[in-house]
């Protein structure tokens, strides 16, 4: 890296623009800052470290960048040129910041700005210039932080060299240097490490004691399935979680196996004695049942017949009067027909009257005819008739009236919208000629749009493109993301399988001994020495015996694993191919720079799209104006004519509609209209022929009455009657004999059942015999059946004992299995984590992995720092890492000791002097960036700033650290100096002079007559 040039406006102390030729300041490899206290040396630098990564050295906020004397309308800014990489960049980069409004009083603020552009040969049109990259903080940060290779704590102390820190560096104890330490080498993937593998003892931990605890919970469900009688748990099972827990419960859990199945078979003899007490019991009950039936059935049929003893006298009454009922059978149609003919005359009666009512109600023409006889009746029913038709064809003349008042009101309004038409077309015709010159003006605004449309249809496609590459490019990066993860993941998982495989193979190459010792006999010869004796065979290790087959299953797991790895790793590299070809296609522009410029583009485009769009409605308007035109005067004309025809028409009407109206006036006389008088004699007649046919209906009634009556005697003498009356007194309804009946087949099919009962011989048997004790065959019974369900309850519960107690048992053997495994994994993964946090009892030191890595760092940055410090001290002093613990309850690995060669003594660094301490700490500073650099991918570092610390040194040691920082400069590399020093002005040529005044600071190139 090597900067170019620096330009800052109203920044820092700087109230206008100051800019800084660094290639003219650092031609003879060394240049010195400086200037007055508070002049702005330091913050030369820190507009660097903005520029570089939108942030300054330290804690200082962005938003007090800001001049204090700078014109409010004169924006904070920052540009660098620099080489990075072997191309030459420019960043520009203005903080958030407050400036007054354009428009009206008061301030606004205008947002954070970054600009990224890049020097090339070719900027498109065939000359060289700056080419746009980002505008994005997000992407220039990260291009900058991809070049660097560094963070900005990492630049920080890399390049600007602060040496107050490094002073408290050297002096610090292990835990401060390890904060700075951890800046910069970022050993944050060991932290996680450690608490990666401190997860993981806390997980199988808690999976030991879950497993611990299913052996509690299983145990107790054991005891509790065994019942209170069993085997108790005290002297198998141990009280504390030690390694024979697994092996205690299960040889307590075959006891109580063993006891229930004891058990089982004690209470299936008892089952078999309850069962077959409880059939025998069983069938003593059914046959003392089956008596008891008998006699019961005898005595029931003897209550029965007695009974219908009782009922004969009120059966023969019931036959005598059945009989009598149906003689009179034969009256009962004749009766009803009469009954039937004098309802009839009654309702007959009843409507006549209420129709005569309504006639007479019906006013004065009613009220005459309401006493009528049915000839009179009759007779005013055609008059009225004949009357209404007359009324027929007046109602036709009023209607027609009605109509030809409609016609005319219609006829009228025609004749005003046509007279209306005729206006609205000399209007419209007034206003013609100025519609149409603002048309044809219209006309020609849109050809020119068209024109520009086809301009920016090339533009929009190019754009297109770009978008799609750059949108294509984002989502290859976001799988790239996604995928390098899963990749190292892949890998490790690939590592871990060739791991395990490698460590089974020399579990098996352990355990030969074991399994050739397994294939030993007393007194035959051994295969390997050829002894018929074998004292000590060996054992195979805990962990248990490794086949050929375990050895196979875990090669074929690695190739799967190594081949699944492979896979992804050659995906990935297809995205990444995928990714610069996209990244190609869419050009340096961001995603979100294309995408704004394609909406700049569509708008214009949109724009004049529409305007080019108005050209075929403008001209369709011209032609539409032109017929319109045409048809207005047609229009025009018509309205007219039609205006004077319907005149015309009107005048017509006018004459016929006086002569119906007097027509139909004699018509309706009193009547409001000719219809309600028509209306009023219709509703005349329906009374008067209502009443009519009630008349008749009435006459016709009593005719059949008396016709019934005839017929009523002349079936009563059929029947043997001597008159209708005596043939009603005895006669039944349909119902009520069919009840008599059906009352007297019960009790005749009672009869004869009763008899058939009474003659069953087992039943007069059963009646000769004793009566039976049912309550005391039920007591046996249920004192049998109680027993036998005892028997079956406890049988079952020894049935469900058992079975329980097996999958007890079952459960423990898979848990105790399960469970070796889980300890063993506790015990290895136990013994790495407190290694790795430095409290195991083998790592001496108690150094942490994170401090063991950050261990290794110092010892090279002490290393670095030796080969200066030797030439600044003058051979004295050289630094050393210290690896001793430290004090109470301190970690160790971060100590730095310095040897004193003149002594040859090694004492801490707090105990050096100011001079010595400012060698130690510029050589720390130095040896530190060149392992950081290395570290962050060997970027060569062309430009540093060392700030301060030369005023301890006396002029011997002005002399040799000079010495080495010409050193520096020997490999092409520009140091700047920030001092107040007087003697490196003489000894430096090339200087930036920093003044201060009562406006803001400056900055001037100034050489030794400056001084």
């Amino acid at each position: 890296m090597r900067l170019h040039r620096l330009t800052v406006t109203a920044f820092g102390p700087f109230a206008g623009s100051e800019t800084v030729d660094f290639d003219a300041l650092a031609a003879g490899g060394l240049f010195l800052l400086r200037g007055a206290t508070g002049a702005g040396k330091t913050s030369v630098l820190d507009a660097v470290c903005f520029a570089l990564y939108g942030e300054t050295p330290g804690a200082r906020r962005a938003n007090r960048l800001r001049s204090d004397h700078a014109d409010p309308k004169r924006l904070t800014s920052v540009e660098l040129e620099l080489t990075l990489g072997g191309r030459r960049l420019q960043v520009t980069r203005l903080p958030e910041q407050r400036r007054p409004k354009k428009v009206g009083s008061g301030t606004t603020v205008e947002r954070a700005q970054t600009l990224l552009r890049e020097w090339v040969l070719d900027t498109g049109d065939g000359t060289p210039g700056w080419r746009g990259i980002s505008k994005s903080h997000q992407e220039a940060g990260e291009e900058i932080h991809r070049l660097i290779g560094m963070n900005r704590e990492q630049f920080c102390q890399v390049v600007l060299l602060p040496q107050g820190d490094f002073a408290r560096f050297l002096k610090a104890d292990s835990e401060e240097r390890g904060k700075l330490l951890r800046r910069l080498f970022d050993t944050e993937r060991f932290q996680h490490v450690e608490a990666w593998l401190a997860e993981q003892r806390r997980g199988q931990e808690a999976a030991v004691q879950a497993g611990r605890r299913r052996l509690r919970d299983l145990a107790s469900k054991a005891e509790q399935a065994a019942g209170p009688g069993a085997e108790p748990a005290a002297g198998w099972v141990p009280a504390e979680d030690d390694d024979g827990l697994a092996a205690g419960v299960l040889g307590w859990a075959a006891v109580l196996r063993s006891g229930a199945a004891e058990q089982l078979t004690v209470t299936e003899a008892a089952l078999a004695g309850a069962g077959a007490a409880q059939r025998a019991a069983q069938e003593r009950r059914e046959a003392a049942e089956e008596l008891a039936g008998r006699q019961r059935r005898h005595r029931e049929a003897l209550d029965r017949a007695e009974r219908l003893a009782g009922f004969e006298p009120a059966a023969t009454a019931d036959r005598r009067r059945l009989a009598a009922a149906q003689e009179a059978v034969g009256v009962e149609s004749a009766l009803r027909l009469r009954e039937s003919a004098a309802e009839a005359l009654g309702r007959a009666r009843q409507l006549e009257r209420r129709h005569r009512e309504l006639l007479a109600g019906s006013g004065a023409g009613g009220r005459d005819l309401a006493g009528a006889d049915t000839a009179g009746l009759a007779e005013a029913e055609l008059r009225l008739r004949a009357e209404v038709v007359r009324l027929e064809a007046a109602r036709a003349e009023e209607r027609r009236c009605a109509e030809l008042a409609h016609e005319h009101g219609s006829l009228a309004q025609d004749r005003r919208a046509a007279e209306e038409l005729a206006e609205e077309a000399e209007d419209w015709l007034a206003e013609f000629e100025g519609e149409l010159g603002r048309l044809e003006q219209q006309h020609a605004e849109a050809r020119s749009a068209t024109a520009r449309v086809e301009q920016l249809d090339g533009q929009r496609t190019e754009l297109t493109g770009r978008l799609g590459a750059a949108r294509e490019r984002d989502g290859l990066r976001a799988e790239i993301a996604a995928a390098e993860p899963r990749a190292v993941a892949l890998r490790t998982a690939a590592l871990d399988a060739r791991e395990h495989s490698l460590d089974l193979r020399d579990r098996r190459l352990s355990g030969m001994a074991a399994e050739l010792a397994e294939q030993l006999r007393t007194g035959e010869a051994c295969r390997v020495c050829g002894s018929p004796e074998h004292p000590a065979p060996a054992e195979a290790a805990p962990g248990g015996r490794v086949g050929a087959e375990d050895e196979e299953r875990a090669r074929r797991a690695q190739a799967d694993a190594e081949r699944v790895w492979t896979e992804a790793d050659q995906a990935l590299t297809a995205l990444r191919v995928r990714e610069a070809t996209a990244a190609g296609a869419a050009g340096p522009d961001t995603t979100e720079a294309l995408a704004q410029a394609l909406a700049g583009l569509e708008d214009q485009h949109r724009g004049a799209r529409h305007a080019a769009e108005a050209l075929g409605r403008v001209e369709q308007e011209i032609a539409r104006l032109s017929r319109d035109r045409t048809h207005r005067v047609d229009e025009l004309q018509e309205a007219k004519e039609r205006a004077a025809v319907l005149s015309d028409r009107l005048l017509a009407l006018g004459t016929e509609q006086q002569t119906l109206t007097a027509r139909v006036a004699a018509a309706r006389g009193d009547a409001p209209s000719v219809a309600d008088r028509a209306a009023a004699l219709t509703r005349l007649t329906e009374a008067v022929a209502a009443a009519a046919n009630s008349a008749r209906a009435r006459t016709e009634a009593a005719a059949r009455l008396d016709e019934a009556e005839d017929e009523l005697g002349k079936a009563a003498a059929a029947a043997g009657f001597p008159d209708p009356a005596a043939a009603l007194s005895v006669l039944l309804p349909r119902e009520e004999r069919e009840r008599l009946e059906a009352r007297l087949e019960r009790h005749r099919a009672e009869t004869a059942a009763v008899r058939r009962e009474l003659g069953l011989p087992e039943l007069a048997e059963a009646a000769g015999r004793p009566p039976v004790d049912l309550p005391a065959v039920a007591a046996e019974l249920g004192a049998a059946t109680d027993r036998l369900g005892r028997s079956h309850a406890a049988h079952a519960a020894a049935r469900e004992r058992c079975g329980a107690l097996a999958a007890i048992g079952r459960q423990l053997t898979g848990l105790a299995a399960e469970l070796a495994p889980a300890l063993d994994r506790y015990g290895r993964i136990t013994r790495l984590a407190a290694l790795t946090a430095g409290t195991a009892a083998d790592n001496r030191l108690r150094m942490r992995l994170e401090s063991y890595v950050l261990a290794a760092r110092l010892e090279q940055v002490a290393a670095a720092a030796s080969d200066r410090l030797v030439r600044m001290s003058g051979g004295r002093y050289t630094l050393v890492h210290s690896d001793d613990r430290g004090s109470g309850t301190k970690r160790s690995g971060l100590a730095l000791r310095v040897v004193d060669a003149w002594t040859g003594t090694e004492r801490d660094t707090a105990t050096l002097s100011g001079g010595e301490s400012f060698f130690a700490s510029l050589s720390l500073a130095l040896g530190l960036a060149d392992v950081v650099t290395d570290e962050a991918g060997g970027m060569p570092l062309d430009t540093l700033f060392i700030d301060e610390g030369f005023g301890t040194l006396d002029e011997q040691a002005l002399e040799e650290v000079m010495d080495v920082l010409d050193g520096l400069r020997e490999r092409d590399r520009a140091v700047g100096i920030v001092s107040h020093v007087a003697d490196l002005r003489s000894r430096i040529p090339a200087q930036l002079l920093v003044r201060k005044g009562r406006h803001g600071s400056t900055l001037a190139l100034a050489g030794r007559e400056d001084a």
